[in-house]
């Protein structure tokens, strides 16, 4: 689900997994440019963690997963 909004007289688009997101995550079009830039390499990244989670047992309730 995509939003915008603003802040401090800056536009933002807020992302949210559905309309109860307390959560969302919003970026201006700075933040936005680097993602559009690097989207090709987000994208590899996304798909290498995700191959990789799937190899791997989640870990226990309260235990972080280690970084690779």
């Amino acid at each position: 689900m995509v939003e915008y909004s603003e802040f401090k007289g800056n536009q933002m688009i807020v992302l949210k997994k559905d309309e109860n997101d307390h959560f969302p995550f919003q970026f201006g079009i700075s933040k936005a440019k680097k993602i559009v830039e690097n989207f090709d390499a987000i994208k590899s990244w996304v798909e290498k963690m995700e191959a990789s989670k799937l190899a791997k047992p989640a870990p226990a309730a309260g235990e972080k997963e280690p970084l690779a």
